[in-house]
């Protein structure tokens, strides 16, 4: 390819070249001097036999052929060199006596470009001649610019990554670039010529008849490509190399189109190993990044039961010193002369009543402190909170603070691990109370559960105490930054994950009273129809 442009670049920038060919040296003279002089390198032959050594040895722009001479006539030189793609570029003017109109036209059959008969007008000649140069030049800078235009198309295709076919209208491989060899572990060249369908997926290992890139099913997908003229897109296929392997892609078969049907189709494909090699390993990565935030957050609800364990302890004794209270009084009437068995009913129903108080308190601890193995559910945003004030009334009475809740009636259901919600509130509930005690103040903890204005259901914990330095408020939910003495600084950016990992936002804003307002929205959604539950499959 490079010889053939360094050629063609030559003749490009070269004198122009005349070959005068003629077995009269009367005629050879006249046309001699007709043109010297004019800029032209004149070339001269006076038989047919001359004239071809001359022109595969010169190369000339442009012959002026006699037709009748002997051995070799003119019509025979012209149709030896239009035969042979080395001389064929050559233009051709007929140069006769005979101006009968069939010997014009076996002219130009041959290969003529034009044609001139005898005795020919100098003038007309010389015009001709500087036409037909002109033309000529034109020509061969034209397929210059198109061999330029082919090697760049060629190293384009052979620089990109993806594999790129042209189909024929019936489906067969007509160009394949170096990508596509690659690929398929192939020269490119053995591609040419099979069948696009037959070649990768005649043993497609998925069962037949239960996918879509079965061999039947491709092939009529093409046929509606080449016949209705519309694209095929497909992210997700397997290949079959020729030797039999199999690797997976993802490809598109675009039709090409002349006056509204399809005529050729191309195909541009990549293999998608390395994609698929990186998806497993990001999802590997999130759930083990999921199994230890889990981790992480049962560790905190444990280390949060602790805290409260003296609160806990209280609202169990409550019960059982009840149930105690009542006992002794079951005992009373059982010794008494006449049995009383209304009281002793009432008496037993009320001892029954403490222990399903008490066993209530703690079934609900438990709830909260083991690890969730069912994952997301769906759950009414009124149980939930419900929940959380169950929790939070421990704290409050701890605390000596009261707790004021407000819950929006008939709130939607919210597709969440409830106990992980219920740590976020507690938590932020926990905060506000400590916050108030740590600085000796009464009042209230206010809990309000709501509607958020198209951003899903909103959960809202204020206090009354003394609020947040400025400083401090930018950085409250940072890894390990805390304003108490004995805390991590892991709580509210344990809060910050598990929110985010529910589609929802955490924030915070201070109150004008001074005291704080923590926050966290969850969207409304259903639970993903046909989706195994990801958070349900993480090592907890």
């Amino acid at each position: 390819m490079a010889t053939v442009d360094n050629k063609a670049v030559s003749k490009l920038s070269r004198q122009d070249q005349i070959l005068l060919v003629d077995d009269n040296p009367a005629n050879l003279k006249i046309l001699y001097e007709t043109l010297d002089g004019r800029g032209y390198k004149l070339l001269v032959a006076d038989s047919g036999e001359k004239a071809l050594s001359i022109v595969r040895k010169s190369h000339p722009d442009l012959i002026l052929l006699d037709v009748m001479m002997p051995g070799m006539d003119g019509f025979e030189v012209c149709r030896t060199l239009k035969q042979d793609p080395a001389t064929a570029s050559s233009s051709i003017i007929f140069l006769s006596a005979l101006d009968d109109t069939d010997s014009k036209v076996m002219g130009f059959d041959a290969g003529g470009v034009d044609y001139i008969s005898k005795p020919f007008q100098v003038k007309e000649v010389i015009a001709r001649v500087e036409t037909h140069l002109k033309i000529h030049r034109l020509e061969q800078q034209l397929e210059a610019r198109n061999r330029e235009l082919q090697i760049d198309k060629a190293s384009i295709l052979s620089a990109m990554s993806e594999g790129i076919y042209g189909l024929s209208r019936r489906g067969e491989i007509i160009f394949a670039n170096s990508a596509a060899g690659r690929m398929n572990a192939c020269d490119e060249d053995s591609l040419l010529g099979r069948s696009f369908v037959q070649l990768h997926f005649s043993q497609a290992e998925n069962p037949e008849g239960e996918n879509a890139f079965d061999l039947d099913r491709m092939t009529e997908r093409l046929q509606r490509v080449l016949s209705k003229n519309e694209a095929l897109r497909i992210g997700n296929a397997l290949f079959t190399r020729p030797d039999g392997s199999v690797y997976p892609v993802a490809f598109t078969v675009t039709p090409t189109a002349r006056d509204d049907h399809a005529t050729h189709a191309v195909v541009v494909f990549h293999d998608t190993t390395e994609e698929i090699r990186q998806a497993e390993e990001l999802e590997a990565a999130r759930q083990s990044a999921e199994a230890q935030r889990s981790q992480l957050a049962h560790i905190s609800r444990l280390s949060m039961m602790g805290e409260m364990a003296a609160g806990i302890a209280h609202e169990v004794n409550q019960p059982l010193t009840a149930i105690v209270n009542y006992i002794r009084v079951a005992n009373r009437i059982a010794k008494a002369e006449q049995l009383d068995k209304a009281l002793m009913d009432e008496t037993l129903k009320k001892i029954e009543s403490q222990c399903l108080r008490a066993s209530q308190v703690i079934q609900h601890i438990r709830d909260f402190v083991k690890k969730p193995l069912q994952g997301k559910e769906m759950l009414s945003a009124n149980t939930l909170a419900r929940d959380i004030l169950e929790l939070a009334e421990i704290e409050a009475k701890e605390h000596g603070i009261e707790l004021r809740a407000n819950i929006e009636p008939s709130l939607p259901e919210l597709y969440i691990e409830p106990v992980q919600v219920q740590q976020v509130a507690l938590n932020l509930l926990r905060n506000g109370m400590e916050a108030m005690g740590h600085a000796n103040m009464r009042g209230a903890v206010k809990f309000r559960v709501a509607q958020a204005n198209g951003k899903g259901i909103l959960f809202e914990v204020t206090d009354e105490g003394p609020g947040v330095a400025e400083e401090h408020q930018n950085n409250l939910f940072s890894p390990f930054f805390t304003t108490k003495k004995s805390g991590m600084g892991i709580g509210l950016t344990l809060c910050q994950s598990i929110i985010h990992s529910h589609g929802g936002e955490i924030g915070f804003r201070p109150e004008e009273s001074g005291g704080s307002t923590f926050y966290f929205t969850l969207p409304v959604r259903n639970k993903p129809v046909g989706k195994r539950d990801q958070s349900a499959e993480s090592t907890q």
